[in-house]
């Protein structure tokens, strides 16, 4: 039966709240728009005149999706090149959904949404939709088929699994550019003082390049080892801007953005944002640096990018 306006009406003021539950599920703004698609298609299909609670319908139905793809996504991750990292996404994205409370802010971060990897597919479902979206445990039982007791238990150990003791600063976009100049600041010094000083001890550096760009195969952690591993990345020697011509076709611009709530670097060669650097700031320091650089993740973040009006670079040919 074809969908009348009034259908197509109430599955469009659906669309942005599905999107943000499924990145915040998957991962990846493709998958989760994908899933948001096969939603739709469902929805198409169904015998809409026998569903009481539309929106309750779609959340299951798009659960019920996510948790197919995570099956199968977890299993591509076994045979991933080097270290995975969820796809960012600039400020203003719909995907990041709500923002209203640190907890919602939270489950969105580059850092959580990579510790959720950790986690069973029915506790990440029980910890989003609970943590970020404030469903109820008899909602949440329902669309997972099983007991409100059952639900309940999945989310605490879920918690327990999520629990870093780390308190993150929250940064608008002013705070944000003066985080990444301060930091980027000291890893151009050529000096390791500064960039330990901005590190907490257990920091740790993860990059994701996805088997197609160079990117270090294994996390780096402690303050000293991150800042030695800096400085040489930034060093700008000719043999490293011909590296980066080799990979990226010319040499590229730095520039300061906010990706999932954290004071992120963008590096753009021409019109493409090539690497996106996220930092997780603590009252302590720089706690975590996550690293983006496979391309099949920063379509999204380009156009965004793109759209935003860019801004003024940090460094340029780099």
């Amino acid at each position: 039966m074809p969908l009348s306006s009034r259908e197509v009406d109430l599955f469009e003021g659906s669309r942005g709240r599905l999107e943000a539950i499924a990145y915040r599920l998957l991962g990846s703004a493709a998958d989760a728009e994908d899933a948001v698609q096969d939603t739709f298609l469902r929805w198409q299909a169904a015998d809409r005149g026998h569903i009481e609670t539309p929106e309750a319908w779609l959340t299951k139905v798009l659960t019920n999706v996510c948790l197919n793809q995570l099956t199968s996504a977890r299993a591509r991750r076994e045979s991933y090149v080097g270290q995975w990292l969820p796809e960012p996404v600039l400020a203003g994205d719909r995907m990041l959904g709500p923002a209203e409370t640190a907890e919602q802010r939270e489950s969105v971060s580059i850092a959580m949404l990579a510790l959720m990897e950790r986690l069973s597919a029915n506790e990440r479902v029980v910890y989003v939709l609970r943590e970020a979206f404030g469903y109820p445990h008899g909602e949440i039982a329902r669309i997972l088929d099983v007991t409100e007791a059952n639900c309940q238990q999945i989310y605490r150990r879920a918690r327990q699994h999520m629990a870093t003791g780390r308190v993150r600063v929250e940064t608008d976009t002013a705070a944000a550019g003066k985080i990444v100049e301060e930091f980027l600041a000291a890893s151009l010094s050529g000096d390791v003082g500064p960039l330990v000083r901005l590190l907490t001890d257990d920091a740790v550096s993860v990059a994701d390049g996805g088997g197609q760009v160079p990117a270090r195969g294994t996390p780096v952690v402690g303050a000293l080892a991150i800042a030695r591993f800096l400085r040489g990345l930034f060093t700008a020697t000719e043999a490293r801007r011909s590296m980066v011509r080799n990979y990226f076709g010319e040499s590229f611009a730095l520039y300061a953005a906010v990706v999932n709530g954290a004071p992120a670097m963008l590096a753009v060669a021409g019109d493409r944002v090539v690497v996106v650097m996220a930092l997780d700031v603590t009252p302590d320091g720089v706690a975590g640096i996550h690293v983006q650089a496979n391309p099949d993740k920063l379509e999204r973040v380009t156009r965004q990018w793109i759209a935003s009006g860019r801004g003024e670079p940090l460094a340029t040919d780099w």
